[in-house]
């Protein structure tokens, strides 16, 4: 009689599959952390004016910074053509334009880093066969989504090198969003692999939660506005603006036609950034409540619950930005936690659906 050793136990390609599975998982929890870092040394760029530093689009050759003195030169003379040198940066001279070029060129190797890390697994998850039909076609998106983003950037940055001294406040604010819901899908991606299949939480909860994720992305919308605008240091009282909770009609409707107050008026830009932070505070606090109401103690309802308090901590550290009159710190600090509750808005989505 001939023995033979089976290594593997009843069971073990079932094993093997969750195992890929946490992997894929690991990955894009990697991913969506390196968006996170983008859209924050992002915000960095626009605090310190840094974003027009370089003028060029260049996808390969642009990874390598000026690494000569005559580089860094023309560099600094291709800058020094454009509108904001002579009315943002009269004075700068070399080294201060190698400190904004850190940034910008930093905010642009990050985004070769994403591809590359979006790119190579998923090729190798691909061919090893550990990604499903629809997970494949979601994850080809997702790097779609993340190339138009890089198209996107470009149209946002040539926006304010003639004409301008900053970029347009709304090419600023798309290309925000189009970051973010790159987070929202990783996010989504990402709490959905290895979890255990149950039942949906009930209807109105689940619409709810979708609900308050668009809320938050038309938030972060409204904020990139504030950014592009530099209207954060504007009106730095709070509650009251201008010693009234409600600015004058006329004020609010100074520019023609109408709509452009939405967006290029610095006073009803940042009246609706923060009309519409107390709107979100109040959803989370509600959809909190109908949680525990609904759901009764345990994950949802805390989960709920945290999500009602991150919202209220940034809500806080919004009118801390706004009295400091947006230091830098104060700023990326906004902008991180914009982000944290984003991500925690999408894993409560995600978790009250169940596993697709």
């Amino acid at each position: 009689m001939t023995w033979v050793y089976d290594p593997l136990p009843i069971g073990a390609p079932a094993l093997a599959a969750r195992d890929e599975e946490r992997w894929v998982a690991v990955w894009l929890w990697i991913l969506a952390g390196l968006v996170f870092l983008m859209v924050v040394v992002g915000g960095a760029t626009r605090l310190t004016e840094s974003g027009l530093s370089i003028t060029q689009w260049k996808p390969l050759t642009g990874i390598i910074p000026p690494l000569t003195g005559a580089d860094w030169q023309a560099e600094f003379d291709n800058y020094r053509r454009i509108p904001q040198y002579s009315a943002v940066f009269p004075n700068m001279d070399l080294a201060g334009f190698k400190f904004i070029f850190f940034f910008e060129w930093s905010h642009r190797l990050l985004g070769r880093l994403i591809g590359l890390a979006t790119a190579l697994p998923l090729v190798f998850f691909w061919i090893r066969g550990a990604l499903s039909a629809a997970l494949k076609l979601k994850l080809l998106g997702v790097f779609a989504l993340g190339g138009l983003q890089g198209f996107v950037g470009w149209w946002m940055v040539k926006s304010g090198l003639a004409d301008r001294i900053e970029v347009a406040p709304e090419r600023l604010a798309i290309h925000l969003l189009l970051a973010s819901a790159l987070f929202v899908a990783l996010v989504w991606l990402a709490s959905a692999q290895g979890r255990a299949e149950k039942r949906p939480a009930p209807r109105g909860l689940r619409t709810t939660a979708i609900i308050f994720v668009i809320a938050v992305l038309i938030q972060i919308g409204l904020g990139a506005l504030v950014a592009g605008l530099r209207a954060g240091r504007a009106y730095n009282t709070w509650p009251l603006i201008e010693g009234r909770f409600i600015p004058p009609l006329d004020q609010l409707a100074l520019l023609s036609p109408p709509w452009r107050n939405f967006f290029n008026n610095l006073l009803t830009v940042q009246f609706q950034h923060r009309m519409a932070a107390y709107a979100v505070l109040a959803f989370a606090l509600a959809q909190a409540g109908a949680a525990w109401r609904m759901m009764g103690p345990g994950r949802d309802a805390l989960r709920a619950s945290a999500l009602a308090v991150l919202v209220a901590a940034q809500a806080s550290i919004g009118i801390v930005v706004l009295l400091l009159a947006v230091p830098l710190w104060a700023g990326l600090l906004h902008q991180a936690f914009a982000m944290l509750v984003l991500g925690l808005a999408v894993v409560n989505a995600q978790a009250l659906y169940g596993r697709p």
